[in-house]
């Protein structure tokens, strides 16, 4: 039975090594300028740390640079992804063709995974991606189980699902919350690393956590996404990556949420009954580690989710 990798979005270079230590496979990193929603904000000598971090242990970085690209940007991303070439990442994130586009202007061999957010959803187009250079499509998070596997069962591509954390909802490129208050007449920064803006639905008594960086305004879900013990369907399949989302997640509760992952992985491949029959005592472990307000659930796994 095929072996996940286990990806994590580290908060910054001091994750790298305990979050290795707890059983993480590999990385994305990079800078809000490029990358989209990132759970840390990484300079380039940040990400040439981690590199040298990961590549120590045998581990693997993958760069972002899947952000929405306007005229502005177009002429940054040789520079960028020569400069992720050279600091030798394992593969860059991207969903814009312009950095297919840099990257043949280049002429260099540097694997991608085409990472559209939501637009990843059939076989088609992962496939047609993977014509166009991409060696992994990284699918949409609004699918469920059966549609995962069915991609899967079609794709020539390897395939990475995010299994835990937070999922964004909505994103506009203009600064919603900024245009608000300036027009109340006040001056209001909201950042991301500051986890302390929520938008409220007191039908549903939901916290939804709202962040704006330079790529305009991010609400996240008011849930964290949890399929610890749901993951054998995945691994039969064959899916190539599970990724836990680090954003607004401190390292002491990503790394013991990588422990557990690990633990979840590793027994699955081994013994499809003991895996069973501990599935539950991880979810229980990953529910004693939750803050209060960021319950647990499936996703659109089983389309329990609805937002």
């Amino acid at each position: 039975m095929n072996k996940p990798e286990l990806l994590l979005t580290p908060t910054s270079v001091n994750d790298i090594l305990p979050l290795i230590e707890a059983g993480a496979d590999s990385f994305v990193v990079g800078e809000e300028r490029f990358g989209l929603r990132l759970a840390g904000e990484f300079s380039r000598e940040d990400v040439k740390k981690a590199i040298e971090l990961a590549h120590s242990k045998n581990k693997k970085i993958y760069v972002a640079m899947n952000g929405i690209f306007h005229n502005d940007k177009v002429d940054e991303l040789e520079d960028y992804l020569k400069f992720v070439y050279e600091a030798g990442a394992d593969a860059v994130l991207f969903g814009d063709p312009s950095v297919i586009m840099a990257k043949k202007g280049l002429g260099i061999d540097l694997p991608l995974h085409w990472d559209p957010h939501t637009l990843a959803t059939n076989w088609y187009t992962c496939n047609y991606w993977g014509k166009k250079g991409a060696k992994r499509a990284v699918l949409s998070k609004e699918l469920s189980m059966d549609e995962i596997i069915e991609i899967k069962e079609n794709a020539e591509v390897e395939i990475e699902v995010q299994v835990h954390g937070m999922t964004c909802m909505f994103q506009s490129r203009r600064p919603l919350v900024h245009n608000y208050f300036e027009y109340n007449g006040k001056q209001l920064k909201v950042e991301k690393d500051k986890d302390n803006l929520y938008l409220y639905d007191p039908d549903r008594d939901n916290y939804y956590p709202v962040f704006e960086d330079s790529n305009g305004t991010h609400i996240m879900s008011p849930n964290d996404m949890c399929i610890i013990d749901e993951l054998q369907e995945l691994i039969e399949a064959g899916i190539d990556s599970f990724k836990i989302e680090g954003i607004f997640k401190s390292q002491t509760y990503l790394v013991e949420v990588t422990k557990l992952y690990r633990q979840a992985i590793d027994t699955c491949v081994r013994d499809v009954d003991e895996y069973e029959e501990l599935a539950s005592d991880w979810l229980e472990k990953m529910e004693a580690i939750q803050p209060e307000n960021r319950p647990l659930d499936t996703g659109f796994f089983f389309k329990e989710t609805v937002y």
